[in-house]
């Protein structure tokens, strides 16, 4: 599985969604084969990324909490989480995800 977290410079959530994905790893017994970080430092790099805000986690490629309609940005991705809003999916969200693509493997 190859997880990738895109971040703008100075990203103020990059640590908490890296420890949360490392969590999610952890509790779904699961390892990634690739865990980086990619930084996008412009609105031209965005969009070729399809870069929705900070930080974006691609899950082999794909976005599991991509939002219809969203458009290429650089503004900060607040999330919905079962603790309330977040700078990152909570830990549940995430295993529930990476659990998915691991299926599909």
């Amino acid at each position: 599985m190859e997880i990738e977290i895109l971040v703008v410079p100075d990203c103020p959530h990059q640590q908490l969604a890296e420890q949360r994905i490392r969590q999610a790893l952890e509790a779904a017994s699961l390892t990634a084969s690739v865990l980086n970080t990619r930084v996008i430092a412009d609105e031209a790099e965005a969009e070729r990324a399809s870069f929705t805000g900070p930080p974006t986690i691609l899950v082999n490629g794909h976005d599991p909490f991509a939002e219809a309609g969203a458009i290429p940005s650089l503004a900060c991705r607040i999330r919905h989480t079962p603790d309330g809003l977040a700078g990152a999916p909570g830990v549940d969200q995430l295993r529930r995800a990476l659990g998915a693509a691991a299926e599909g493997a």
